[in-house]
């Protein structure tokens, strides 16, 4: 255990299962006084056999466990070759690379014990892709499976990134709220001049899910999300159907809570789209008003859970869907008086602030220290989260 400077690769596969997010951070001191910074973020799209296996296990497709089993060590030599081409790429030797921090691929998350697809479940999670095969790999210590001791500790197992928003945007004058919108949408309250125990998380429902996989379905594979909202800007909003979405049960759940593709998932999609084809409604018009209901089912939790408790001046967007141009325009709209912030300008790519997190969260882990906020998660307490995996080869040689 040390107190310099270590150069942690952050790694992060999302609900989108569109590929891996590498990021480079170097970090440094301990809370309150931790420091960290951005160095460098690559993308690494999964090969379409592998997301194909990916979306068809966490859409709950009948399984077998040869098939789980196989996938978690295919995903952890995917990763392992992410975190090899990256640091390739950023002309960084594997040997400058203290830890590795990898979230896996999630194919089921329930936070609570409740139903699922018409079964009573206990809560559970799992993420795939296995850390001690990226450990060998990379000849790098690695940390992954950040979820289960937060649950394991009465927690949801997320989220679990508000530990960096906390210490990426608190500010002791402003009320920021950071959100993130990739397949789920989810946000961390911050108030001015917060403590880690003042701040709040909760996952606000459908981020990218939904419109994503509307996109594919209609398009039959051949785009796999809506750049650049250009289907969505072709059609037209259904006001009928957009009121039906809005009430959607879980908008209205109090947090702590959060969601994934057991709510919103292939079958919802495929609910809206047999619901299209018998008021006949065209593609572009289902993602057009999916899109919006994006926007206002987050400006919906502002009003619910928020605004009530806080006072909000700024509003910081990173996930995928920060680049969708119409659900960034409806968003702003929905929040009058409060500023939308890319999270660009504090230092951290929209597309890469996931993978800084786990970066930070392996930092932790890798020094002892609890890595959750029992505030945003609901555990009774705070919890060290993670396994460790640790390097082979260059451990041994006291590179670390």
């Amino acid at each position: 255990m040390t107190a310099r400077a270590m150069r942690v690769l952050g790694m992060m596969s999302g609900t989108s299962a569109d590929g891996i997010d590498a990021a480079l951070v170097r970090v440094s001191g301990a809370p309150p006084n931790l420091a960290a910074q951005m160095e460098a973020h690559f993308h690494v799209p999964f090969p379409p056999y592998v997301r194909a296996r990916i979306l068809r296990l966490a859409n709950g497709a009948e399984s077998t466990t040869a098939e789980i089993s196989e996938l978690n060590f295919l995903l952890g030599e995917e990763l392992a070759r992410a975190a090899i081409a990256a640091c390739k790429k950023w002309r960084v030797p594997l040997k400058d690379v203290s830890l590795i921090g990898s979230h896996g691929q999630t194919v089921f998350h329930q936070g609570t014990t409740g139903r699922s697809q018409g079964k009573v479940r206990m809560a559970s999670t799992l993420q795939l892709g296995d850390i001690s095969l990226i450990a060998e790999r990379t000849g790098i210590t690695t940390i992954g499976d950040f979820r289960p001791a937060d649950m394991a500790a009465g927690g949801q197992g997320a989220p679990l990134i508000p530990f960096a928003d906390y210490l990426l945007y608190g500010d002791a004058a402003r009320g920021r709220v950071a959100l993130n919108i990739g397949g789920i949408a989810n946000v961390t309250v911050i108030p001015a001049g917060a403590r880690p125990e003042d701040v709040f998380a909760f996952d606000t429902g459908p981020g990218n899910m939904i419109v994503d996989a509307l996109v594919e379905r209609t398009t039959h594979g051949r785009a796999e999300y809506d750049r650049d909202a250009r289907m969505a800007l072709s059609g037209r909003t259904i006001p009928e159907l957009l009121v039906r979405l809005m009430h959607e049960p879980y908008l209205r759940k109090k947090p702590p809570k959060s969601a994934g593709r057991e709510q919103f998932g292939q079958d919802y999609a495929q609910g809206l789209i047999r619901w299209g084809k018998l008021h006949h409604a065209g593609p572009a018009d289902l993602v057009r008003t999916t899109t919006i209901f994006t926007s206002l089912s987050i400006a919906d939790a502002f009003r619910r859970f928020i605004l009530p408790r806080t006072h909000v001046e700024e509003l910081i967007v990173a996930g995928g869907g920060a680049h969708n141009p119409l659900m960034m325009a409806q968003l702003a709209a929905s929040l009058p008086g409060i500023e939308v912030i890319p999270a660009s300008k504090f230092g951290v790519p929209p597309e890469a602030k996931e993978a800084f997190g786990f970066a930070l969260l392996a930092y932790e882990t890798y020094h002892g220290r609890p890595g959750n906020l029992p505030s945003a998660t609901g555990a009774k307490h705070a919890a060290v989260l993670g396994k460790i995996a640790p390097a082979g080869k260059y451990q041994l040689r006291g590179n670390h």
